[in-house]
């Protein structure tokens, strides 16, 4: 009996740990909508961390309960709040002394003489629009005077951006070292040494910097980390998490209460203005669970940082009733409209809104983030309405609760004004074109609100179903995971032409909006589910072109930097990748569509890409592909398919167009072509990397559309070599990319299990990405760029391109099966 129980046990505890499995992530998605519009938790447990935009700076998601009187945190730790000692440039304008010629040795002490040393304001750095002092030599040492009056300090933190290496040095002794670059300000607890040489009086701190690579930046400052006014409160215990498409749900136990706490970003591909429409539902749900009613109030606050670039930025908050709503509001007093282009970004234009139907007698008012956990607790509703780190609170006083349970919700918008600058004209987003206010919009959104939870519910179900019977559990569990990743990584608006937009942002890459080469990683998932989302994706290339505005005989790389597109920024142009990205994808949309009126729209465009892959495409020159963090490779054979593939669709698209000489000419270019193609790259057990390095290889990803189109350019026994390949080479953690090194793109391993007939070769080279998802040590929204040997992200991350992990389901779709 004894052996039995402990058998039992140790089943119970896999089969608990197999569920646990099942619902981690690498981060959970909370509200999903766009690239500025994005928060997340980066942690299994809700309150273990402050919930945050995808590039990790906090976007404050704040839940208490109080049950009997007792308060429970269930989402969000506490803020760290600062008060500035010494300002960076975000919070005040400084002056510096500096050179950039070596100085002599004692330069870093506060005897030192700087007077012959130029004078200049900060920040530092090379780019004229945004440093107040130029510089582009190899080396600047700064040094910068400041005066303490009081050494009586909580917790000092040196608040530090620098490009590229640094030494900072406070009066003459080394407090800081570090070899590389900061992409944004970084507290560095350093209160020990910032106290020990910290002096009543005047201070010097001293700083070199090394212009290695790149650009060139300084910034810095000093803080002391605020005591948090509160009282001690009890944390909810966190029993599940549970991932869909469109929702994340968590179960707690608060006491003597049963809390259930959803998410509902509603972004069903099948209503463009709910995609577009930037609202999304936090539902809680609780229920006594000892048989006795219990008094409850539940509250949810929302950080105006959502509202800032930076937090050191001062918004302005208002409480309000309107439409059937009572809402709180909050934006930067500043309201810089599409000022800003870049990556590390966050939208400081606009107003977000915290809002809850007036029938729900809510108590809603604004307070310092500081003061969040002590005003639930003492029952201190003062408003503010201006300042920097606010918090917009809601108080949902439900009364007795009992064994039945209740349930109310709030919701959380973002009213960004305009959006997007298209060729010098800036755009409003979609669900504005029919004039709508965003209060009319969450009146709807609140009034809708049961209609939509089931709609989702609907289409979770159904997507999962899809996916799992595509690929099985593993591979339907990485899509949910992508889903709503893949979406909210663009947005959705409107051209002056009329024409549908559904611009991407190169998340964590540089940035760049309307990327080719990641629109083409991330179109199955369009393709499967909108594919007029995907023409959204092409419509801006496609009047690039043909508008006159890029007059090169081959595809624009992308349209600008988010949020800017006004032209192709990024300085390499990739012209086989991106001619046989657009080709392709038109011509999957005619596959998916089932009829050639989009190919047809964009024939000329079309043509002369299809002849330019025709002229340079087989054996390309040294050039970029979509994998440019691999550098430049000249005669690489993915590419090559890649071109071939383009051809074969384009000569698919004038047969759909009954121009049948034509798809006979290019048919038989593809041919010709892939068999060559057979001969030069082949190495005996699989074909190589480039066409002139034997013993190399690589994932050739790009064939998957021979099978998924009906091309049929390449015999099976292609796709079979390649296969048994690749389950040779894999690591723990995913196949590698191709011999060069061992990281790896997981949306290409996806690709490329497509290209295996048996269900136990997919299953091989999916169960790894798999694993990465659930045991990768990087706590970011799902990186596409991971070293296959130990589940580390190289890069990347929140990018929309995990949308490729539904080619499987794409494949199953247009076969009909």
């Amino acid at each position: 009996m004894k052996r039995l129980f402990s058998f039992l046990f140790l089943f119970f505890c896999a089969f608990g740990n197999l569920v646990a499995q099942l619902t981690k992530a690498p981060a959970y998605p909370l509200i999903t909508h766009d690239p500025y519009f994005s928060i997340w938790s980066m942690t299994d447990t809700l309150l273990a961390a402050p919930t945050r935009h995808w590039t990790g700076t906090d976007h404050s998601l704040v839940g208490l309960i109080k049950v009997d009187g007792v308060v429970y945190r269930f989402m969000g730790n506490a803020e760290r709040s600062f008060k500035t000692i010494l300002p960076a440039s975000d919070d005040a304008g400084y002056a510096i002394a500096y050179t950039e010629s070596t100085p002599a040795d004692n330069w870093m002490q506060s005897s030192f003489d700087d007077s012959n040393w130029k004078n200049g304001k900060a920040p530092v750095g090379d780019n004229k629009t945004v440093s107040n002092t130029l510089w582009t030599s190899r080396n600047i040492w700064v040094r910068r005077t400041f005066t303490v009056d009081d050494l009586n300090f909580n917790n000092l933190f040196l608040k530090l951006q620098h490009d590229d290496n640094t030494e900072v040095y406070l009066n003459g002794k080394k407090i800081y070292e570090h070899k590389g670059w900061l992409s944004k300000f970084n507290y560095l607890p350093l209160h020990d040494a910032l106290k020990r040489n910290l002096v009543k009086g005047r201070n010097v701190l001293a700083i070199h910097v090394a212009n290695t690579a790149g650009g060139s930046w300084l910034d810095f400052g000093i803080v002391d980390e605020e005591k948090m006014k509160g009282a001690d409160i009890h944390n909810a215990v966190q029993k599940t998490v549970v991932i869909n498409a469109t929702q994340t749900k968590y179960e707690f136990t608060c006491g003597k209460i049963d809390l259930s706490l959803q998410f509902t970003s509603p972004l069903l591909m099948n209503d463009l203005q709910l995609v577009s429409r930037p609202v999304s539902y936090i539902t809680t749900r609780v229920k006594s669970n000892d048989g006795v009613a219990h008094d409850v109030q539940v509250f949810l606050g929302a950080a105006a940082d959502i509202a800032t670039n930076v937090a050191s930025q001062e918004v302005a908050a208002q409480q309000y009733t309107s439409s059937g709503l009572s809402l709180l509001k909050a934006g930067t007093t500043a309201q810089p409209m599409l000022q800003k282009k870049g990556d590390d970004l966050r939208i400081d234009w606009g107003y977000m809104y915290l809002g809850v139907p007036v029938a729900a007698k809510a108590k809603q008012y604004i307070s310092p983030s500081k003061n969040v956990v002590s005003s639930f607790v003492k029952n201190d509703y003062s408003s503010v309405t201006k300042g920097k780190k606010l918090m917009l609170n809601t108080i949902l006083p439900l009364g007795k609760v009992d064994a039945k349970g209740k349930e109310s919700f709030v919701l959380l918008g973002y009213d960004d004004l305009y959006s997007i600058q298209y060729f010098g004209q800036n755009l409003k987003p979609l669900w504005k074109e029919s004039g709508a206010s965003i209060e009319k919009t969450m009146e709807k959104a609140a009034a809708d609100y049961r209609k939509v939870l089931q709609q989702c519910e609907a289409f979770n179900a159904s997507m999962f179903r899809d996916a799992q019977k595509a690929g099985g559990e593993n591979y339907a569990r990485l899509c949910e995971l992508a889903y709503r990743q893949a979406i909210a990584a663009h947005k959705l608006v409107r051209s002056p032409q009329g024409e549908l937009l559904f611009l991407s942002k190169e998340n964590y890459s540089n940035g760049s909006i309307n990327t080719v080469d990641v629109t083409y990683p991330s179109a199955p998932l369009f393709l499967a589910y909108n594919p007029d989302l995907l023409k959204g994706m092409l419509n801006g290339i496609f009047y690039y072109s043909e508008s006159g505005k890029w007059t090169k005989p081959f595809a624009a790389h992308d349209l600008g930097t988010y949020p800017l597109a006004n032209g192709q920024t990024y300085g390499d142009d990739m012209p086989v990748e991106e001619c046989g990205n657009m080709v392709i994808l038109s011509a999957a949309i005619v596959k998916a569509e089932g009829n050639a009126s989009y190919a047809k729209k964009h024939w000329r465009s079309l043509t002369q890409w299809t002849d330019y892959l025709v002229k340079e495409g087989f054996d390309p020159a040294n050039q970029l592909c979509t994998d440019d963090f691999a550098g430049h490779l000249a005669r690489n054979t993915n590419l090559s398919i890649k071109a071939i593939m383009g051809i074969g669709g384009y000569a698919f698209m004038a047969e759909q167009l009954g121009q049948k000489e034509t798809a006979q000419k290019y048919k038989a270019i593809a041919q010709q072509m892939a068999k060559k193609w057979m001969q030069m790259a082949d190495d005996g057990d699989h074909y190589a990397l480039t066409f002139d390095k034997k013993g190399t290889w690589s994932q050739k990803y790009n064939l998957v559309w021979d099978k998924i189109l009906d091309l049929n350019l390449f015999p099976q026994e292609v796709y079979e070599k390649e296969v048994k390949y690749y389950l040779g080479r894999q690591n723990e953690f995913g196949l590698p990319l191709d011999s060069r090194k061992g990281y790896t793109k997981s949306d290409w391993i996806i690709w490329t299990s497509v290209l295996a007939d048996q269900k136990s070769d997919f299953e091989a080279l999916v169960n790894p990405v798999y694993k990465f998802a659930m045991q990768t040590p990087s706590r970011v929204p799902l990186s596409d760029w991971h070293e296959t040997s130990n589940g580390r992200q190289v890069g990347f991350q929140a990018r929309s391109v995990v949308g490729g992990y539904f080619i499987k389901v794409l494949e199953q779709k247009l076969s009909g099966k």
